[in-house]
């Protein structure tokens, strides 16, 4: 594979085999986890993070940071580190606002393609931001392939067993959000008692929480202890090199919080983040994770 410049990617290899390896950094811990588990398993890395968003913690491994307005220099990073892979990894909390911010020469010509790209909705975002990349010659990869115990495996349970109706509400609620998924409209919805309290926007998954937690304080939905689930999923036509979901300890948090039971999560296409923190938080709500595909038992039809 050769780059615009001419670089044959193909060559630029570790001296285990790996190609190197550029990790476009935003926010979160996962950066972190795809860092550490490239290095561990041998990767030359270079992290590039957003200033003012990425998680301190990547300094401790070879990194530089950029601005919004200087994200036409990333190119010239790879290129610097012989980078022949790239991951994007890292939640960004708002799309930027290149005309209320300074952008330096290189972002300038490139701004055309990336206003471009900030048009519909994530899915189409992050398709978008990934064919850029590969038409400057460099190959896309996912955080679950450079880091893969960060998925959630088939079969897995975290804390306690769901009853059979925590089970029917899962299975609704990933239905449901698989539904929305295929409008790129979000990746969650919630489900208490069989009816669907709240399905994710332009917010959030967190924030969705925060309405779930604010509809049964004014009494708009109703119940008593802890009931519901929350279900998590990719978007059916996402491309899950990019933007796959993420649950961590506040997603746990914020789900005790609602007064909801559990998590179900899609297995193979959803990421754990701060696995050992999660688990310990799991159990000491009384909460539960599910990776199921909520396929059994509810009629997709």
């Amino acid at each position: 594979m050769v780059n615009e410049r001419g670089m044959n990617r193909n060559d630029t290899r570790a001296p285990g085999g790996a190609p190197r390896l550029a990790i476009l950094a935003a926010s979160g811990s996962l950066p972190v986890e795809v860092a550490t588990a490239a290095v561990a398993a041998g990767r030359n890395v270079l992290v590039i993070g957003l200033e003012g968003a990425v998680d301190e913690r990547i300094k401790s491994f070879p990194h530089a940071m950029l601005k919004w307005g200087q994200f036409g220099r990333v190119f010239d990073l790879i290129d610097e580190h012989d980078a022949a892979e790239v991951v994007i990894v890292g939640a960004v909390d708002q799309r930027p606002d290149f005309r209320a911010i300074g952008v330096d020469a290189d972002t300038a010509l490139l701004l055309p393609k990336v206003n471009s790209l900030l048009v519909g909705g994530d899915d189409n975002v992050m398709r978008g931001l990934s064919r850029l990349i590969e038409d400057k010659g460099y190959r896309v990869v996912g955080a679950h392939q450079i880091a893969p115990k960060l998925v959630a495996e088939p079969g897995l349970t975290i804390g306690r067993a769901p009853s059979g109706a925590e089970r029917r509400d899962a299975q609704l609620a990933m239905r449901a959000a698989r539904l929305i998924g295929t409008l790129d409209a979000g990746q969650a919805a919630v489900v208490v008692k069989l009816r669907v309290v709240a399905l994710e926007g332009a917010e959030g998954t967190d924030a969705m929480l925060q309405r779930v937690g604010e509809l049964r304080r004014n009494g708009r939905a109703q119940w008593s202890g802890r009931m519901g689930v929350l279900a998590k999923c990719a978007k059916p036509q996402q491309d899950v090199r990019v933007d796959l979901p993420t649950i961590g300890p506040r997603t746990v948090a914020i789900v005790a919080e609602a007064g909801l039971a559990g998590i179900a999560i899609e297995p193979g296409r959803v990421m754990i983040a701060d696995r050992a923190e999660t688990d310990a938080l799991v159990r000491r709500t009384g909460t539960f994770i599910l990776a199921d595909n909520g396929r059994d038992g509810v009629s997709e039809g």
